[in-house]
């Protein structure tokens, strides 16, 4: 999967995108992760993950997981909200 902005019309820094994606599947390996830029602020970001880690848990135990890949930039403000859509690879 991969990282893109929600419109081709908005300029989104794709890096941003491409390094959040990279936290996801560096913290949960095997996963393939898309992340979206809802609104083009950079700042309300969508992660659809597959993750053989998720198997037999809780959807909500399963968005904790991607979360908490993402924390440090919860807690450095560049990001301010993250919707979340995961599923088990197959």
């Amino acid at each position: 999967m991969k990282a893109r902005a929600a419109s081709p019309d908005v300029l989104v820094d794709l890096g941003g995108l491409a390094e959040l994606k990279g936290m996801i599947e560096a913290a949960l390996p095997g996963a393939e992760a898309e992340v979206i830029d809802e609104t083009g602020t950079g700042d309300h970001i969508r992660a659809t993950v597959a993750a053989p880690q998720f198997e037999g848990i809780s959807r909500i135990d399963q968005h904790r997981l991607v979360k908490a890949a993402v924390k440090k930039r919860f807690d450095d403000g560049t990001i301010h909200a993250l919707s979340v859509k995961t599923s088990v690879p197959g």
